[in-house]
């Protein structure tokens, strides 16, 4: 737990502004936020929880057709953020998310992974890079490799939480347009 918190503030860090997805290509992204329910689809790698996500938060279009679905943003007691969704191939080649992983050569060791994400509390002026293990390995969902057209995947990235009163924040992936997702207490 100590070495956790020691994360949290160690990759917590200040900046100003939202600094957008990086979007590339000539696709126009976008990101939209819904209070429809879905249900979760794609299988488990094994380093996904298992609940079964319900609720849409947000849901990102992006290059390739490829479909981000938020369904989940929960804060637990132990000060940390877990955001949960699904990525969706809409597109007609397979998706490797070589390019999620972000530029932080430290992370290069999780792959193809959401490891670059980040949660942007624009009102705290903070930014909340995904936490990593001891192997510098992200504590996020790893081996999104070889996704094929219209296949889906579950996915989940723990972050440091921000303060208990900021609530809403953008969710931010590499490639892709942010989205204002709300944080729920766990």
């Amino acid at each position: 737990m100590a070495l956790a918190a020691s994360a949290a503030i160690t990759l917590t860090g200040c900046g100003g502004g939202g600094g957008g997805g990086g979007n590339k290509g000539g696709d126009k992204p976008s990101a939209s936020a819904t209070a429809s329910k879905t249900s979760g689809a794609g299988a488990d790698g094994g380093d996904t929880p298992s609940a079964t996500p319900t609720q849409v938060l947000a849901q990102i279009k992006g290059e390739k057709d490829i479909e981000v679905t938020i369904n989940s943003a929960v804060r637990d007691s132990g000060g940390f953020v877990t955001v949960q969704g699904v990525v969706t191939n809409n597109g007609t080649n397979i998706f490797n998310a070589d390019s999620w992983v972000g530029n932080e050569t430290a992370l290069s060791a999780s792959g193809a992974s959401v490891a670059g994400a980040v949660l942007v509390d624009e009102a705290g002026k903070k930014r909340y890079y995904v936490l990593r293990d001891t192997d510098g390995k992200c504590l996020c969902t790893m081996k999104l490799l070889s996704i094929q057209p219209k296949e889906s995947r579950p996915f989940f990235a723990q972050f440091p939480a921000p303060p208990a009163a900021t609530t809403q924040v953008d969710f931010e992936l590499p490639t892709m347009p942010p989205a204002k997702i709300t944080i729920s207490e766990g």
